[in-house]
């Protein structure tokens, strides 16, 4: 059994990178189902401790959770039809006929199947956990269904929908509300299936000492319900249009930077409003996980901020975020939180005094690590225990195939820190480092604990296609690596 949340980054503990999606089984991506379990039982056995994914929301047309239209929602892909059989809702054949067509509108008619008998046959303690989920998550649940049941309809973004439901004019939404009934139901249904299950493997993840690591965006997508329901919260003109978009300036991944093309927050409006939009998602990823990302945490300093239409991120400019205020409210209404700063990148000063002043672990990443001199924050030897180390991260190649595509001279310097005389010894050589690092919690992508090549790799950012697809094979999950990787926990105290 794990202990408080408290203790979580208080000890050495380590951990490994999978999301849902990646998960072994006979349908268009992972679900919630057998497999799971089986991956949180072979993390236990190897004396794991924690399992990092990635967003859990739905997921945009190239399949990234990044640009979700929803940052309280889940993707429907992840539900176990699997744990519908369960519930009596769906019988085994039906899944056998539906997965074996390997595409989600399978997915989603077994979802509608399972949501008719839900109505009409369900027993009573889950119709009773129902309505208490939509009491309870009416508060983003409500907006979230009528967006994705109009957009279903409209096939275009919000703002480009017709002006009284751009607006949300009431009367065009009671009117909605009322034509689109069916769709709404299926899409709370949905939600509930989801938040069930997650809910199950948390605790069953938690019984055997695995903590859920969650990764939470800072920002979200234009096209989303969180826009359209809340358009004052965001930089946004009357006919639903974005006047300036967040970014990073270039960096590592791209010399021309990354344009986001997503809306910058008006702080001074969530602010005057006690950042309450904030404190129900900070509340919602709390429910779900028990240790948080917070991916670009810089942007909470100052966010990188470029004219909408711009074709590249180069020209823009530091605005202003919101600093420690909104961190010290969260804490005051959402309760003591265990955060994890992400802050890759361009870091100023500032942004570590904002980091260290909230008491969170920043990250470092072994791959980041060989391509200056001795001082590079990334080599272990300068690593602090109020840090997460990765040998990469999901937007990183996987590390071998980071070692194969890197110069002769950078290999050489890598071989020369960790004092290996051989090719073989990369990936095991950097996850070997990143375990004896004193960071007090290193956290493994699968595909290096699995030492897989560049066919592994999740994504790269800046590419629109073959992306967010990767899924391991349940075999590769031996007895024999679990126990070769509780060896080297043992080895390096986090076991």
């Amino acid at each position: 059994m794990v202990d408080g949340v408290a203790d979580i980054l208080q000890q050495r503990r380590a951990g490994v990178l999978l999301h849902p999606g990646s998960l072994p089984g006979p349908g268009p991506s992972g679900e919630i189902d057998s497999a799971a379990y089986r991956f949180a039982d072979f993390l236990a056995q190897a004396g794991f401790s924690v399992w990092q994914t990635l967003p859990l929301c739905p997921v945009d047309s190239t399949g990234s959770p990044y640009q979700s239209c929803s940052v309280f929602a889940a993707e429907p892909s992840l539900i176990s039809v699997e744990g519908l059989v369960q519930w009596g809702l769906v019988e085994a054949s039906e899944i056998t006929a539906t997965e074996r067509m390997g595409a989600k509108p399978g997915h989603r008619r077994t979802m509608h199947t399972a949501r008719v008998r839900f109505e009409r046959s369900a027993a009573p303690e889950l119709r009773t956990a129902y309505q208490r989920f939509l009491e309870e998550q009416a508060y983003w649940l409500e907006d979230y269904a009528l967006y994705q049941a109009i957009h279903d309809v409209e096939r275009a973004p919000w703002y480009e929908w017709p002006a009284a439901l751009r607006d949300r004019d009431q009367a065009a939404l009671v009117n909605a509300r009322e034509d689109l009934a069916d769709a709404l139901a299926q899409i709370r249904f949905e939600q509930f299936v989801f938040d069930r299950q997650w809910a199950a493997l948390k605790h069953y993840a938690n019984a055997r000492g695995i903590y859920l690591f969650g990764d939470l965006p800072i920002f979200v997508a234009h096209d989303s319900a969180d826009v359209w329901a809340a358009r004052e919260n965001f930089h946004i003109d009357e006919a639903g249009r974005m006047t300036q978009v967040a970014g990073v300036p270039p960096d590592y991944f791209s010399a021309d930077g990354q344009l986001w093309n997503m809306p910058l927050y008006r702080w001074d409006w969530l602010a005057s409003h006690g950042y309450s939009w904030w404190i129900q998602r900070m509340r919602r990823q709390r429910e779900l996980f028990d240790l948080i990302r917070i991916d670009h945490f810089r942007g909470f300093e100052s966010a990188w901020a470029v004219e909408a239409g711009a074709k590249t991120a180069i020209n823009g400019q530091w605005t202003p975020g919101p600093g420690r205020e909104l961190f010290d409210c969260l804490r005051e209404q959402a309760g003591d939180i265990a955060l994890v700063a992400e802050d890759l990148g361009f870091i100023t000063a500032e942004v570590d005094a904002l980091r260290d002043a909230l008491g969170l672990p920043g990250m470092r990443v072994l791959q980041f690590a060989f391509d200056s001199d001795a001082a590079n924050p990334h080599l272990p030897h300068n690593h602090v225990p109020q840090l997460v180390v990765y040998t990469g991260t999901h937007d990183n190649d996987t590390t071998l195939g980071w070692w194969l595509g890197v110069s002769d001279q950078l290999k050489s310097r890598v071989i020369g820190y960790l004092g290996a005389c051989a090719d073989m010894r990369v990936p095991e050589g950097l996850n070997r480092c990143a375990l004896a690092s004193v960071a007090r919690l290193a956290m493994l992508p699968l595909q290096d604990v699995l030492g897989l090549d560049s066919q592994g790799r999740m994504n790269t950012p800046g590419t629109a296609k073959g992306n967010w697809a990767w899924r391991f094979e349940q075999t590769a999950l031996t007895p024999e690596l679990a126990s070769r990787y509780r060896r080297l926990l043992e080895t390096y105290g986090r076991c």
